[in-house]
């Protein structure tokens, strides 16, 4: 991994390995205040310093071909949009001609190529894996339809003893090739599928890659691919042929003992929704439900993450880690490596628990029992932590000296992204060490409980600030808003617990607040998780109680 790029350390001068403060923006060089004088100092006059925060801003334009000590910074519309410098503007060529300035041109093709890449990544990529999905799906269920087919026929031709077997052998035959047809047609639409996979996948790459790029040409030259791939292909759904046995009459045996249907294949058409629409299938209840409280003994009980609709792991101010029933029955415990309580807990896409620890700056996961180093930060500790729909780990994290705080996300053991500053530069989170939990909402948002800022910060899955949330006025709700857990249900609501005032906060996806889970008797809630059904679970800090709740219908 590249060390200069790295959540593991902070951006070094390139040229004595110093904290970097400034960019040149032509050489593509990390600088210190210190070595900026020594990179200026050469014999090339073209140089451009800019603050770090704000590098790879300037534009790379092409040069002139016919003036070459002149970039070209427009383009000439009657010439088939060629590139021209100012002194080609000014000669005899290009009299009269309308002229666009490069910058137009590169901005509106950015704007097309983030477009694209969201577009790809939000509705095409997803929607040819679910095509992906359910043709593996009847793939992998072929064999037990066809198991149940010659079972029925076996038990058919039992009746029908020794003479009957020669038929019914003829008949198994021809399911097998009907078989060995509906798996190939079957494999080869699974095959086109992939095979267009694998192109967006190149798209994709190829777009991210330009995307970050500042230079013109490529830019200006590349070509959309959305209406190629938005034509998507039919749903193919091939039937099962079925078996209707007759009674029997020897004298039109064959005839008689059954016949086979031909192999049934059906398209639906799929029709590609660019924006499809927000709809929340189940409304809030008037009053939320207690379900259940779950008495835990456990001392200061902080977070909780659900396994299932009947297992919650469960950690507090205590070495260990508790995996538990709806019954509140002990099914597991695990030991923390360092002997120190855990900041937050989450279960993977295979069941797995995984664990931060600030002392040692790693993320554990705990495996068949067996406990692993995930991830190791250096100059960085770990404090909240989330799965994510695609299978990524979004970690939030504080640096040593407690001054800067940002979320990290990882493939694996891999960085991925960095989230930290806005497009001002300024922090998104409060820079201390309080714990910040962490949530993905189903629309791809990361929406981070900040306690010390007061406020709930959700950015878009780029890392844009989509908006901030610092509590709903209240006379009843009168001390200042501290949220510490959060998640979010198959509605995209957003839930915070608001511990000072026993409450719940219940947000919908653009941060509007509709209203408070506040009844039951919650006492200082903490850590929250809701499973597939939207039923919340909430650590009560103090009481060493989780509460069940029911909240939507």
């Amino acid at each position: 991994m590249d060390p200069h790029s790295s959540a593991q350390d902070v951006h070094r001068c390139d040229l004595c390995e110093t904290i970097v403060q400034s960019y040149c923006d032509v050489c593509h060089v990390n600088l210190c205040t210190s070595c900026i004088g020594k990179h200026i100092s050469d014999e090339y006059d073209k140089h451009k310093i800019v603050p770090f925060q704000k590098r790879r801003s300037t534009l790379i334009y092409p040069k002139c071909e016919t003036h070459s000590r002149k970039n070209c910074k427009f383009q000439c519309k009657d010439c088939n949009n060629m590139f021209v410098c100012s002194s080609c503007m000014a000669s005899k060529q290009h009299k009269g001609h309308n002229f666009v300035e490069v910058t137009e041109v590169f901005k509106a093709k950015k704007d097309d190529i983030k477009k694209d890449t969201k577009e790809l990544e939000n509705h095409i990529s997803p929607t040819y894996e679910e095509i992906a999905f359910d043709l593996e799906n009847q793939l992998a269920n072929l064999d037990g339809g066809y198991d149940k087919l010659t079972t029925t026929m076996s038990k058919q031709g039992e009746q029908w003893h020794r003479e009957i077997d020669i038929i019914v052998n003829k008949m198994k035959t021809e399911i097998s090739e009907i078989k060995v047809k509906h798996k190939e047609l079957l494999q080869k639409h699974l095959n086109d599928i992939k095979q267009i996979q694998s192109l967006i996948k190149e798209t994709l790459h190829n777009l991210r890659k330009i995307e970050e790029s500042t230079e013109v040409s490529p830019i200006i030259e590349y070509s959309s691919k959305i209406r190629e791939f938005s034509k998507l292909p039919p749903k193919v759904q091939v039937s099962l042929p079925t078996f209707i046995p007759k009674a029997i009459d020897r004298e039109k045996l064959y005839s008689w003992f059954g016949e086979i249907t031909p192999l049934s294949t059906a398209t639906e058409e799929i029709i590609f929704s660019q924006n499809p629409p927000y709809t929340s299938d189940r409304e809030l209840l008037d009053e939320p439900e207690l379900v259940a409280t779950i008495q835990t003994g456990y001392e200061k009980l902080r977070c909780v993450t659900c396994v299932n609709e009947n297992r919650i792991w469960l950690s507090g101010v205590t070495k260990d880690i508790i995996c538990l029933n709806i019954k509140g029955l002990t099914l597991h415990t695990i030991l923390t490596k360092s002997d120190s309580w855990p900041d937050d807990v989450a279960v993977d896409s295979d069941g797995n628990l995984l664990y931060p620890d600030s002392l040692t700056r790693t993320v554990y996961k705990v495996k068949s029992g067996q406990t692993e180093e995930l991830i190791r930060l250096q100059g960085w500790k770990p404090i909240g932590l989330c799965v994510t729909s695609t299978g990524d780990l979004l970690v939030t994290m504080y640096s040593d000296d407690k001054t800067q705080s940002k979320v990290v996300r990882y493939s694996g053991y891999t960085e991925k992204q960095t989230i930290q500053f806005d497009d001002e530069g300024k922090s998104l989170y409060s820079e201390n060490c309080l714990i910040k939990y962490i949530s993905e909402n189903r629309n791809h948002d990361i929406c981070v409980a900040d306690c010390e800022a007061g406020a709930v910060v959700v950015v878009n899955q780029d890392g844009k600030l989509r908006w901030r949330y610092s509590g709903h006025p209240s006379v009843t709700k009168n001390k200042p808003f501290r949220p510490w857990g959060i998640t979010t249900d198959s509605q995209s609501r957003i839930l915070t617990a608001d511990k000072d005032n026993h409450c719940i906060h219940i947000l919908d996806q653009d941060g509007q607040f509709p209203r408070y889970i506040d009844n039951c008797d919650l006492e200082d809630p903490f850590g929250l998780c809701v499973d597939n059904n939207d039923n919340l679970f909430v650590c009560e800090l103090y009481k060493r109680n989780v509460k069940k709740f029911k909240y939507s219908k």
